[in-house]
């Protein structure tokens, strides 16, 4: 049995914060007046130069490193948000006495990874994203600077130069019409980045890492399901081989804009909301409690009436003779009745084979690092 353990022993200055796919450093990148600065992170634990190969989950709303550390799994994470406030040496002073990461680039401080949420819920705003829907967003000008940054707050130089890292990536998204998608070039700049670092990046899909952390006990066999912020990513495995791959681009951030507009509040405030403890198991007490409901189900619906377009046209499914399990993680399956609602929607589909079981992952939060790593332990072997 794997566990995470917790401490928060890091401290010190960022000197040495990577190059990017450009060959540029981060402050080259961004001007010479760019500089990042981080005391202690809110993390789970930090590996600290343990070395070995790593799993990585890229996700919408946070970035999630695992490694082994002997017997157990390390389990780091950083929120994937960044928020903006304006340049001042006292202010500078106060966010390095109290520990917040922060990027200084054209007199504007860059608040990156936990701390931003912290300084939008107090400007009752919201966080900024390097990703959008899954993918790096080109609608902010320091977004791929800003990821590597956060990044680097995870994931040290390989002790060993050419150590094996795999990280996740979203499969193709559903779409309507016949637009492409950025995974291509999403995939090259998260890979780039890492091969600066001195790894060995390899990709895999997102659903495929909830089937490799969770189904060891059925072979690899079934549907591994994360939902994020930014979409929710659905494999459908035999054996480990991923039949189906692909994404919808509806998550929790989606919940959140939607249930902000609902009642007047920012998307950010929202968030620490739900995130507070909602139970779809009982009935909603409030207009937000409410809204949360609504859009849960739409999504929970979306999601499943996915599945049946998607598995029951599909003419490369194996003949699968044994029922199959769900196995769903991510933060956006975590609130307390979602398993109920979820096998209640799919109670309105037919798929070409039965499921046995649905069940969430024993820890929704790190289940794709925790596949990724498993991937990568087998690569590196």
């Amino acid at each position: 049995m794997t566990e995470a353990t917790g401490s928060n022993d890091y401290s010190g200055r960022m000197d040495d914060v990577g190059r990017s796919g450009s060959g540029m450093s981060i402050e080259e990148q961004m001007g010479t007046s760019a500089s990042i600065s981080q005391k202690s992170l809110d993390m789970e634990d930090r590996p600290g130069g343990v070395g070995g190969p790593i799993g990585l989950d890229v996700g919408t709303s946070n970035i999630v490193m695992a490694q082994n550390r002997g017997s157990k799994i390390s389990i780091a994470k950083q929120l994937n948000a960044f928020f903006a406030i304006p340049q001042s040496k006292f202010t500078k002073q106060i966010l390095q006495q109290n520990d917040v990461v922060f990027f200084e680039h054209n007199k504007m401080y860059y608040i990156i990874g936990d701390s931003a949420e912290n300084f939008a819920n107090m400007f009752n705003a919201n966080t900024r994203r390097t990703m959008e829907k899954g993918f790096l967003t080109l609608h902010e000008d320091e977004g791929v600077a800003i990821i590597q940054a956060i990044i680097k707050t995870l994931v040290q130089r390989p002790k060993k130069f050419g150590e094996v890292i795999c990280f996740s990536v979203p499969g193709e998204p559903l779409r309507d019409n016949h637009g492409s998608s950025n995974l291509s070039g999403h995939e090259s700049v998260i890979k780039m980045y890492l091969e600066t670092l001195g790894y060995t990046p390899i990709a895999i899909n997102e659903g495929l890492a909830v089937v490799m952390a969770e189904l060891g006990d059925e072979n690899f066999t079934g549907i591994g399901i994360s939902m994020g912020g930014g979409m929710c990513n659905i494999c459908l495995s035999y054996m480990s081989v991923p039949v189906i791959m692909y994404s919808i681009q509806k998550g929790g951030d989606n919940i959140d804009v939607s249930v902000g507009r609902e009642v007047g509040l920012s998307a950010t405030k929202i968030k620490g909301i739900k995130e507070g403890g909602t139970d779809l198991s009982i009935l909603p007490k409030n207009k937000v409690e409410l809204a949360i409901a609504i859009y849960y189900t739409d999504l929970v619906n979306h999601l499943v009436s996915s599945l049946e377009q998607v598995i029951s046209s599909s003419n490369k499914i194996p003949k699968i003779a044994d029922p199959v399990p769900i196995v769903i993680s991510g933060g956006t399956a975590s609130p307390k009745g979602f398993k109920e609602k979820f096998e209640s929607a799919l109670q309105s589909i037919r798929l070409p084979f039965e499921i046995s079981s649905v069940r969430i992952a024993k820890d929704p939060l790190y289940t794709t690092a925790k596949g990724s790593l498993v991937m990568a332990v087998s690569e590196a072997k």
